[in-house]
Formats: structure tokens, sequence, C-alpha cells
């Protein structure tokens, strides 16, 4: 049991990772187009995209981990 909860615990760490390179990789890509005319346009982009792109990923990343987190826990404790 202990082991699949941290192979779970690692599935949502490699996943919440996933989701920050994303990120990083877009504020890479924002440094080589430094006008403010770019920036206003990242920051209508970043909250009307990443936003709704990003947490809802997370949200089923931590979602499913807790979840499962608790079935193992209830199988254990039975």
């Amino acid at each position: 049991m202990i082991i699949f909860l941290v192979v779970l615990f690692l599935i949502a760490l490699i996943g919440t990772m996933y989701v920050f390179k994303q990120e990083e990789k877009k504020l890479k890509q924002y440094e080589h187009e430094d006008t403010v005319e770019n920036e206003l346009k990242r920051s209508h982009e970043y909250e009307t995209q990443s936003l709704s792109s990003n947490v809802p990923r997370l949200l089923w990343i931590y979602s499913i981990t807790i979840v499962l987190s608790l079935i193992v826990f209830l199988i254990y404790v039975m």
C-alpha cells in the first residue's frame, strides 16, 4: 500500500512539474519579445488562456491523487 502511495505521489509530482515546465517555456519565449505591446498581449493571454488550461490540469492531477489515496487508506484500515 505504501509503495502505491509513493508511486501516486511521484505521478502527481511529475504532472505538476510538467505544467510548471510548460509555463517556464512560455516565459522564456516571452523574454525574447520584450516590448510594451507584447507585454500587454501576454498579460491578456495569461488571464484568458493560462488559467483556463493549467488550473483544470492541476485540479485533475490532485483530485485523482486524493481520491486514490483515500481509497488505499480505506482498504488499509479495513
